[in-house]
Protein backbone atom coordinates (compact mmCIF):
# COMPACT_ATOMS: atom_id res chain seq x y z
CA UNK A 1 0.00 0.00 0.00
CA UNK A 2 1.92 3.18 -0.73
CA UNK A 3 1.69 6.50 0.25
CA UNK A 4 -0.59 7.90 -3.04
CA UNK A 5 -2.81 5.57 -2.55
CA UNK A 6 -4.16 6.46 0.99
CA UNK A 7 -6.16 9.11 1.96
CA UNK A 8 -4.35 11.84 3.69
CA UNK A 9 -5.17 12.53 7.31
CA UNK A 10 -5.37 15.97 6.81
CA UNK A 11 -8.23 15.62 5.17
CA UNK A 12 -10.44 13.76 7.65
CA UNK A 13 -9.63 16.47 10.09
CA UNK A 14 -10.38 19.69 7.93
CA UNK A 15 -13.91 17.86 7.85
CA UNK A 16 -13.95 16.75 11.40
CA UNK A 17 -17.08 18.71 12.07
CA UNK A 18 -18.57 17.44 9.47
CA UNK A 19 -18.00 13.76 10.00
CA UNK A 20 -18.19 13.71 14.02
CA UNK A 21 -22.09 13.99 13.03
CA UNK A 22 -22.25 11.51 10.49
CA UNK A 23 -20.47 8.67 12.48
CA UNK A 24 -22.87 9.89 15.52
CA UNK A 25 -25.91 9.22 13.21
CA UNK A 26 -24.94 5.84 12.00
CA UNK A 27 -24.17 4.49 15.32
CA UNK A 28 -27.14 5.75 16.66
CA UNK A 29 -28.85 3.78 13.78
CA UNK A 30 -27.17 0.64 14.68
CA UNK A 31 -28.13 0.83 18.46
CA UNK A 32 -31.63 1.49 17.55
CA UNK A 33 -31.19 -2.22 15.96
CA UNK A 34 -33.53 -5.37 17.11
CA UNK A 35 -31.66 -6.72 19.75
CA UNK A 36 -28.79 -3.75 20.34
CA UNK A 37 -28.99 -2.61 23.76
CA UNK A 38 -25.68 -0.28 23.15
CA UNK A 39 -22.97 0.30 20.80
CA UNK A 40 -19.95 1.95 21.33
CA UNK A 41 -17.22 2.73 18.28
CA UNK A 42 -14.51 5.03 17.64
CA UNK A 43 -12.04 5.95 14.51
CA UNK A 44 -8.92 7.00 14.86
CA UNK A 45 -6.08 7.89 12.25
CA UNK A 46 -2.74 6.24 12.25
CA UNK A 47 -1.41 8.89 13.41
CA UNK A 48 -3.78 10.10 15.72
CA UNK A 49 -4.50 13.50 13.90
CA UNK A 50 -8.01 12.73 13.50
CA UNK A 51 -10.11 10.89 16.52
CA UNK A 52 -13.95 9.92 17.19
CA UNK A 53 -15.45 8.25 19.41
CA UNK A 54 -19.47 7.45 20.34
CA UNK A 55 -21.64 5.47 22.29
CA UNK A 56 -25.46 4.94 22.70
CA UNK A 57 -27.63 2.72 24.55
CA UNK A 58 -27.66 1.22 27.98
CA UNK A 59 -25.00 -0.95 30.37
CA UNK A 60 -27.20 -3.46 31.73
CA UNK A 61 -30.93 -3.74 32.21
CA UNK A 62 -30.68 -1.20 35.12
CA UNK A 63 -30.52 1.19 32.56
CA UNK A 64 -26.68 2.69 33.27
CA UNK A 65 -26.41 4.72 29.77
CA UNK A 66 -23.21 3.67 27.73
CA UNK A 67 -19.76 5.71 27.89
CA UNK A 68 -16.95 5.24 25.52
CA UNK A 69 -15.39 4.55 28.72
CA UNK A 70 -17.14 1.59 29.74
CA UNK A 71 -15.58 -1.57 29.65
CA UNK A 72 -16.63 -4.13 27.02
CA UNK A 73 -16.05 -8.19 26.45
CA UNK A 74 -13.53 -8.37 23.89
CA UNK A 75 -14.76 -11.69 22.21
CA UNK A 76 -12.55 -13.07 19.81
CA UNK A 77 -10.67 -9.56 19.14
CA UNK A 78 -8.68 -11.54 21.96
CA UNK A 79 -6.97 -13.80 18.84
CA UNK A 80 -4.60 -10.40 18.02
CA UNK A 81 -3.51 -10.50 21.45
CA UNK A 82 -2.95 -14.34 21.87
CA UNK A 83 -1.55 -14.62 18.09
CA UNK A 84 1.01 -11.31 18.98
CA UNK A 85 2.28 -13.31 22.51
CA UNK A 86 3.09 -16.52 20.11
CA UNK A 87 4.69 -14.40 17.77
CA UNK A 88 6.57 -12.58 20.81
CA UNK A 89 7.85 -16.29 22.14
CA UNK A 90 8.28 -16.95 18.84
CA UNK A 91 11.36 -14.21 18.48
CA UNK A 92 12.36 -14.88 21.82
CA UNK A 93 12.86 -18.67 20.99
CA UNK A 94 11.00 -19.98 23.38
CA UNK A 95 8.97 -21.46 20.97
CA UNK A 96 8.71 -21.54 17.06
CA UNK A 97 5.48 -21.83 14.90
CA UNK A 98 6.73 -24.06 12.87
CA UNK A 99 6.93 -26.67 15.45
CA UNK A 100 4.42 -29.56 16.07
CA UNK A 101 2.06 -28.38 19.00
CA UNK A 102 2.52 -32.10 20.66
CA UNK A 103 6.50 -30.45 21.44
CA UNK A 104 4.81 -27.88 23.88
CA UNK A 105 1.59 -29.42 25.24
CA UNK A 106 1.38 -32.70 27.91
CA UNK A 107 0.63 -35.91 25.37
CA UNK A 108 -1.44 -37.26 28.16
CA UNK A 109 -3.78 -34.21 27.38
CA UNK A 110 -3.69 -33.76 23.50
CA UNK A 111 -3.22 -37.57 22.43
CA UNK A 112 -6.02 -38.83 19.82
CA UNK A 113 -6.96 -35.15 19.31
CA UNK A 114 -7.29 -34.78 15.82
CA UNK A 115 -8.37 -38.84 14.31
CA UNK A 116 -9.69 -38.71 10.50
CA UNK A 117 -10.51 -41.59 8.62
CA UNK A 118 -8.57 -44.17 11.12
CA UNK A 119 -5.24 -41.59 11.01
CA UNK A 120 -4.05 -39.73 13.88
CA UNK A 121 -3.15 -36.04 12.50
CA UNK A 122 -2.24 -34.74 15.97
CA UNK A 123 1.20 -34.79 15.83
CA UNK A 124 1.54 -33.18 12.50
CA UNK A 125 -0.43 -29.90 13.83
CA UNK A 126 2.27 -27.17 14.35
CA UNK A 127 1.69 -23.86 16.18
CA UNK A 128 1.19 -22.34 12.84
CA UNK A 129 -1.38 -24.70 11.72
CA UNK A 130 -3.00 -23.21 14.89
CA UNK A 131 -2.61 -19.86 14.37
CA UNK A 132 -4.32 -19.67 10.75
CA UNK A 133 -6.73 -22.06 11.96
CA UNK A 134 -5.84 -24.63 9.33
CA UNK A 135 -5.73 -27.56 11.87
CA UNK A 136 -8.62 -28.69 10.96
CA UNK A 137 -9.60 -29.60 14.62
CA UNK A 138 -13.75 -28.67 15.57
CA UNK A 139 -14.73 -25.61 17.06
CA UNK A 140 -15.30 -26.99 20.92
CA UNK A 141 -18.39 -24.66 21.17
CA UNK A 142 -20.14 -25.67 18.71
CA UNK A 143 -19.85 -29.40 19.07
CA UNK A 144 -21.43 -31.55 21.32
CA UNK A 145 -21.06 -35.24 22.88
CA UNK A 146 -24.50 -37.20 22.07
CA UNK A 147 -27.42 -36.79 23.90
CA UNK A 148 -25.35 -33.36 25.10
CA UNK A 149 -25.96 -30.04 24.23
CA UNK A 150 -22.92 -27.76 22.76
CA UNK A 151 -21.69 -25.16 25.38
CA UNK A 152 -22.81 -22.52 23.34
CA UNK A 153 -26.60 -23.81 24.00
CA UNK A 154 -26.25 -24.82 27.15
CA UNK A 155 -24.73 -21.29 28.55
CA UNK A 156 -27.74 -19.51 26.63
CA UNK A 157 -30.35 -22.43 27.85
CA UNK A 158 -28.56 -23.48 31.65
CA UNK A 159 -26.60 -20.52 32.34
CA UNK A 160 -23.36 -20.20 33.91
CA UNK A 161 -20.80 -22.80 33.96
CA UNK A 162 -17.09 -23.07 33.73
CA UNK A 163 -14.99 -25.94 31.99
CA UNK A 164 -11.40 -26.56 31.25
CA UNK A 165 -8.59 -27.16 28.26
CA UNK A 166 -9.08 -30.50 29.48
CA UNK A 167 -12.94 -30.39 29.32
CA UNK A 168 -12.40 -28.60 25.60
CA UNK A 169 -9.70 -31.41 24.36
CA UNK A 170 -12.43 -34.37 25.52
CA UNK A 171 -15.24 -33.08 24.16
CA UNK A 172 -12.91 -32.69 20.76
CA UNK A 173 -11.58 -35.59 20.81
CA UNK A 174 -14.94 -37.76 21.81
CA UNK A 175 -16.70 -35.74 19.02
CA UNK A 176 -14.10 -37.20 16.84
CA UNK A 177 -15.03 -35.23 13.44
CA UNK A 178 -12.13 -33.23 12.43
CA UNK A 179 -13.13 -30.68 9.09
CA UNK A 180 -10.16 -32.12 7.26
CA UNK A 181 -6.16 -32.94 7.60
CA UNK A 182 -4.10 -30.45 8.83
CA UNK A 183 -3.25 -28.59 5.54
CA UNK A 184 -0.10 -28.56 4.13
CA UNK A 185 2.27 -25.43 5.09
CA UNK A 186 3.67 -25.42 1.66
CA UNK A 187 0.26 -25.14 -0.18
CA UNK A 188 -0.04 -21.92 -1.96
CA UNK A 189 -3.34 -22.08 -0.70
CA UNK A 190 -4.23 -23.96 2.37
CA UNK A 191 -8.14 -25.05 3.42
CA UNK A 192 -9.19 -22.95 6.51
CA UNK A 193 -11.93 -23.21 8.88
CA UNK A 194 -12.42 -20.78 12.54
CA UNK A 195 -12.22 -22.91 15.36
CA UNK A 196 -12.13 -21.32 19.15
CA UNK A 197 -10.23 -24.78 19.84
CA UNK A 198 -7.03 -23.55 17.89
CA UNK A 199 -6.48 -21.04 20.17
CA UNK A 200 -7.70 -22.44 23.33
CA UNK A 201 -4.42 -24.80 22.51
CA UNK A 202 -2.38 -21.50 21.97
CA UNK A 203 -3.52 -19.94 25.04
CA UNK A 204 -2.26 -23.33 27.16
CA UNK A 205 1.38 -23.36 24.90
CA UNK A 206 1.78 -19.40 26.27
CA UNK A 207 1.30 -20.64 29.98
CA UNK A 208 3.77 -23.37 28.91
CA UNK A 209 6.23 -22.13 27.38
CA UNK A 210 6.70 -19.31 30.13
CA UNK A 211 5.16 -20.63 33.32
CA UNK A 212 2.52 -17.94 33.92
CA UNK A 213 -1.26 -17.98 33.54
CA UNK A 214 -1.88 -15.92 30.00
CA UNK A 215 -3.73 -12.89 31.96
CA UNK A 216 -0.17 -12.38 33.55
CA UNK A 217 1.73 -12.93 30.46
CA UNK A 218 -0.47 -10.85 28.57
CA UNK A 219 -0.13 -8.08 31.35
CA UNK A 220 3.52 -7.94 30.98
CA UNK A 221 3.67 -8.13 27.37
CA UNK A 222 0.73 -5.49 26.67
CA UNK A 223 -0.83 -4.32 29.47
CA UNK A 224 1.66 -2.32 31.28
CA UNK A 225 4.13 -1.37 28.35
CA UNK A 226 1.40 0.34 26.08
CA UNK A 227 -0.70 1.78 29.43
CA UNK A 228 -3.61 -0.20 29.04
CA UNK A 229 -5.63 0.53 32.22
CA UNK A 230 -8.75 -0.07 31.33
CA UNK A 231 -8.02 -3.81 29.77
CA UNK A 232 -8.95 -6.76 32.19
CA UNK A 233 -9.50 -10.20 32.62
CA UNK A 234 -12.96 -11.67 34.20
CA UNK A 235 -12.57 -11.04 37.87
CA UNK A 236 -9.51 -9.26 37.77
CA UNK A 237 -10.47 -5.92 36.93
CA UNK A 238 -8.07 -3.68 38.43
CA UNK A 239 -8.64 -0.86 41.15
CA UNK A 240 -8.13 1.93 38.95
CA UNK A 241 -11.33 1.05 36.39
CA UNK A 242 -14.97 2.75 38.20
CA UNK A 243 -17.30 2.33 35.22
CA UNK A 244 -19.03 -1.10 35.24
CA UNK A 245 -18.45 -3.35 32.54
CA UNK A 246 -20.73 -4.03 30.26
CA UNK A 247 -23.35 -6.51 30.06
CA UNK A 248 -23.27 -9.37 26.89
CA UNK A 249 -26.77 -9.73 25.58
CA UNK A 250 -28.69 -12.99 24.50
CA UNK A 251 -31.51 -10.80 22.57
CA UNK A 252 -33.65 -9.21 25.17
CA UNK A 253 -31.49 -10.95 28.30
CA UNK A 254 -28.55 -9.36 29.78
CA UNK A 255 -26.56 -12.49 30.56
CA UNK A 256 -24.63 -12.63 33.71
CA UNK A 257 -21.79 -15.57 33.25
CA UNK A 258 -18.80 -14.72 34.72
CA UNK A 259 -17.47 -18.47 35.06
CA UNK A 260 -17.95 -18.76 31.68
CA UNK A 261 -16.48 -15.55 30.40
CA UNK A 262 -13.29 -16.80 32.44
CA UNK A 263 -12.99 -19.65 30.91
CA UNK A 264 -13.39 -18.86 27.68
CA UNK A 265 -10.14 -16.28 28.91
CA UNK A 266 -11.60 -13.25 26.67
CA UNK A 267 -10.72 -9.92 28.72
CA UNK A 268 -13.04 -6.71 28.78
CA UNK A 269 -11.38 -3.59 27.29
CA UNK A 270 -12.38 -0.17 25.68
CA UNK A 271 -12.37 1.29 22.66
CA UNK A 272 -9.10 3.63 23.46
CA UNK A 273 -7.19 0.55 24.78
CA UNK A 274 -8.27 -1.76 22.05
CA UNK A 275 -6.78 0.98 19.62
CA UNK A 276 -3.97 1.72 21.23
CA UNK A 277 -2.96 -1.80 21.16
CA UNK A 278 -3.78 -2.14 17.47
CA UNK A 279 -1.48 0.49 16.33
CA UNK A 280 1.31 -0.41 18.18
CA UNK A 281 0.66 -4.25 16.97
CA UNK A 282 0.72 -3.02 13.30
CA UNK A 283 3.61 -0.68 13.84
CA UNK A 284 5.52 -3.51 15.24
CA UNK A 285 5.77 -1.55 18.33
CA UNK A 286 4.92 -4.85 20.83
CA UNK A 287 7.98 -7.16 19.24
CA UNK A 288 11.71 -7.25 19.58
CA UNK A 289 11.70 -6.99 15.66
CA UNK A 290 9.01 -4.80 14.16
CA UNK A 291 9.36 -6.65 11.05
CA UNK A 292 7.32 -10.08 13.07
CA UNK A 293 4.28 -8.35 12.66
CA UNK A 294 3.90 -9.15 8.85
CA UNK A 295 3.96 -12.75 9.65
CA UNK A 296 0.06 -12.00 10.52
CA UNK A 297 -0.53 -11.11 7.06
CA UNK A 298 2.23 -12.67 4.73
CA UNK A 299 -0.42 -14.92 3.31
CA UNK A 300 -4.37 -15.17 2.95
CA UNK A 301 -6.51 -18.16 2.65
CA UNK A 302 -10.17 -17.87 2.36
CA UNK A 303 -13.01 -19.24 4.71
CA UNK A 304 -15.28 -21.17 2.85
CA UNK A 305 -19.37 -21.31 3.07
CA UNK A 306 -20.14 -21.65 7.05
CA UNK A 307 -23.37 -21.40 9.36
CA UNK A 308 -21.14 -20.70 12.60
CA UNK A 309 -23.10 -18.63 14.93
CA UNK A 310 -19.70 -17.82 16.56
CA UNK A 311 -16.99 -17.77 13.75
CA UNK A 312 -16.21 -15.66 9.94
CA UNK A 313 -16.54 -17.99 6.81
CA UNK A 314 -16.70 -16.76 3.37
CA UNK A 315 -15.53 -14.43 1.49
CA UNK A 316 -13.41 -13.80 4.65
CA UNK A 317 -9.53 -14.35 4.47
CA UNK A 318 -7.28 -15.25 7.58
CA UNK A 319 -3.65 -15.49 8.26
CA UNK A 320 -1.75 -15.64 11.62
CA UNK A 321 -4.28 -14.33 13.79
CA UNK A 322 -5.37 -11.45 11.98
CA UNK A 323 -8.58 -11.86 9.03
CA UNK A 324 -8.50 -9.74 6.14
CA UNK A 325 -12.18 -8.65 4.38
CA UNK A 326 -12.55 -7.72 0.65
CA UNK A 327 -15.69 -7.44 -0.53
CA UNK A 328 -15.89 -9.53 -4.01
CA UNK A 329 -16.82 -6.51 -6.44
CA UNK A 330 -20.17 -8.90 -7.31
CA UNK A 331 -21.54 -8.17 -4.10
CA UNK A 332 -21.25 -4.46 -4.13
CA UNK A 333 -20.80 -3.57 -7.80
CA UNK A 334 -22.05 0.23 -6.42
CA UNK A 335 -21.29 0.58 -3.24
CA UNK A 336 -17.69 -0.57 -3.15
CA UNK A 337 -15.43 -0.19 -0.02
CA UNK A 338 -12.10 -0.44 1.08
CA UNK A 339 -10.49 -3.82 2.43
CA UNK A 340 -10.00 -3.98 6.18
CA UNK A 341 -7.63 -6.46 8.07
CA UNK A 342 -7.73 -6.70 12.15
CA UNK A 343 -10.54 -9.04 14.09
CA UNK A 344 -14.13 -9.53 15.13
CA UNK A 345 -16.12 -11.28 17.58
CA UNK A 346 -18.86 -13.11 17.87
CA UNK A 347 -20.70 -10.93 20.37
CA UNK A 348 -20.14 -8.05 17.43
CA UNK A 349 -16.64 -6.79 18.60
CA UNK A 350 -14.36 -5.61 16.02
CA UNK A 351 -10.52 -4.04 16.03
CA UNK A 352 -10.11 -3.17 12.69
CA UNK A 353 -7.49 -1.26 10.28
CA UNK A 354 -8.16 -0.01 7.15
CA UNK A 355 -5.12 0.67 4.86
CA UNK A 356 -6.38 2.93 2.13
CA UNK A 357 -7.54 4.96 4.59
CA UNK A 358 -5.07 5.09 7.46
CA UNK A 359 -7.67 4.49 10.08
CA UNK A 360 -8.50 2.16 13.17
CA UNK A 361 -11.11 1.45 14.09
CA UNK A 362 -12.95 -0.34 17.14
CA UNK A 363 -16.30 -1.11 18.71
CA UNK A 364 -18.85 -2.95 20.09
CA UNK A 365 -22.21 -4.13 20.29
CA UNK A 366 -22.30 -7.23 22.85
CA UNK A 367 -25.03 -9.15 22.02
CA UNK A 368 -24.85 -13.17 20.93
CA UNK A 369 -26.71 -12.89 17.91
CA UNK A 370 -24.56 -9.63 16.84
CA UNK A 371 -21.74 -12.07 14.94
CA UNK A 372 -22.04 -10.27 11.55
CA UNK A 373 -22.32 -6.18 13.03
CA UNK A 374 -19.00 -5.71 12.46
CA UNK A 375 -18.94 -6.53 8.05
CA UNK A 376 -22.32 -4.71 7.71
CA UNK A 377 -21.47 -1.70 10.01
CA UNK A 378 -17.76 -0.78 9.14
CA UNK A 379 -18.46 -0.71 5.49
CA UNK A 380 -20.80 1.66 5.76
CA UNK A 381 -17.98 3.90 8.07
CA UNK A 382 -15.49 3.45 5.77
CA UNK A 383 -17.15 4.26 2.94
CA UNK A 384 -18.87 7.74 4.46
CA UNK A 385 -15.42 8.59 5.50
CA UNK A 386 -14.60 7.99 1.71
CA UNK A 387 -17.14 10.15 0.72
CA UNK A 388 -17.28 13.07 3.34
Amino acid sequence: MTVEERRDPVELSEKRDELQTILQQHLRRLAASKHIHHAVAAVESMDGSYRWSGAEGIVDADGTPMTTDTPFWIASVTKLFIAAAILKLHEQGRVSIRQPMADCLPGSLIHGLHRLKGVDYTGRITLRHLLGHSSGLRDYIEIHRKGEKSLFDAILEDGDMSWSLKDIVGIVRDVNSPFFPPQPLDAKKRKVRYSDTNYQLLIAIIEEATGQPFHEVFGEMFYKPLGLRNTFHPGRAPVGVAVPAAAVWYKERALHIPQAMASFGDPFSTTGDLLTFMRALLRGEVFDDPATVNLMCAEWNRFGFSISPVGPGWPIEYGLGMLRMRAPRILTPFRPFPEFIGHTGATGSWLLYCPRLDVLLAGDVSQITAGPVPYQFVPGILRTMMTS
